[in-house]
This record gives structure tokens, C-alpha cells and sequence, in this order.
């Protein structure tokens, strides 16, 4: 808990973006603690999940645009790479 009385979530994601569904549920998850008002949520991404971050990126059709999940968690939360 953090010193305000928040819980406090740490998502790690390690794979990438478009491979499997796994940073996807990860983000999805972390987006909706994000909007409860005494969660405080943390997303770090390494390896692979690193590209997650990238800016710009060119989803193929039918898919979660994975950049914009993540710009909305970091107007709430924290996000490191």
C-alpha cells in the first residue's frame, strides 16, 4: 500500500505486442484498476515488452492498438521501460 492508503498493483510485461494476447490482457486489466480511486497501478515492460512503448505503431487489422492502452494508463499510473 502506498502512503495514501492506495493498493498498489505492478503489471510486468516481457512480451510482445502483437504475438500473443498476454500484454493485451495485462493492459486491459491494468486499465480498469487504473479508474478505481484507491488503486495506484504500475506497468513495466522489458525484453520484448518494451515494444509496446513504441510510438506510432501500425496495428494490423483487427487488433488492440496497444499504445494507446498504454497512454491511458500512464494519464493515471506509471509506465517504465
Amino acid at each position: 500500500m502506498t502512503e495514501d492508503g492506495k493498493r498498489t498493483y505492478l503489471f510486468i510485461i516481457n512480451d510482445g505486442p502483437y504475438g500473443n494476447e498476454r500484454p493485451y490482457n495485462a493492459l486491459r486489466l491494468a486499465m480498469n484498476l487504473a479508474k478505481l480511486p484507491d488503486a495506484h497501478v504500475q506497468v513495466f515492460m522489458l525484453g520484448d515488452g518494451v515494444n509496446c512503448a513504441v510510438a506510432g505503431q501500425k496495428t494490423p487489422n483487427g487488433y488492440y492498438n496497444v499504445e494507446r492502452m498504454l497512454q491511458s494508463i500512464a494519464r493515471q499510473g506509471q509506465v517504465a521501460t
